[in-house]
């Protein structure tokens, strides 16, 4: 079962260090995402969703696999060429995750100028994770955690975003 965690930062910048700092975590396998988004409450009152793309996804796996379907029928080029196309095409296209709606309600609760970092977690390596996203800071504004769970997290971001 994944974990939807929200956790709110003073300004946009803060939010896209942590999205980056995921990635990473992502990359090195200690993380396994659903999905990730960032939520900006703009000055003005508005509230936008920064998603990172799909389709770039999509289009290295339809690639692969274009590219397979190709050498079989002996055109590997032109099967690598329609797959890429079709996968970034489906990548585009496919929005799951958290929903949009939701994100963008919770999104208003963030003070003008703050940001949120909105993450579907399908697994993590906790001792590894933690410290990490904990040298940010930040108030977990919603999760799906148990309460032991959200305590534990919240007081190691206090404790890890605590000036020095």
């Amino acid at each position: 079962m994944s974990n939807l965690v929200a956790i709110a930062y003073e300004d946009l910048g803060k939010a896209q260090e942590v999205m980056s700092t995921i990635g990473q975590l992502a990359k090195e396998h200690s993380l396994t995402l659903e999905d990730a988004v960032i939520v900006e409450h703009r000055q003005d009152g508005k509230v936008k969703l920064h998603q990172p793309s799909m389709a770039a996804t999509g289009a290295a796996g339809g690639a692969l696999w274009g590219g397979l379907i190709g050498l079989i029928f002996l055109m590997p080029l032109f099967g690598l060429a329609v797959g890429a196309a079709a996968g970034a095409a489906g990548g585009a296209a496919a929005d799951y995750g958290i929903d949009d709606k939701f994100m963008k309600e919770l999104g208003t609760k963030v003070p003008a100028g703050g940001a949120a970092v909105f993450v579907l977690v399908k697994e993590a390596t906790r001792d590894k994770v933690v410290p990490e996203i904990s040298k940010y800071g930040g108030h977990i504004i919603q999760s799906s955690l148990s309460d032991e769970q959200e305590t534990a997290l919240q007081e190691a971001l206090d404790k890890g975003g605590a000036p020095a």
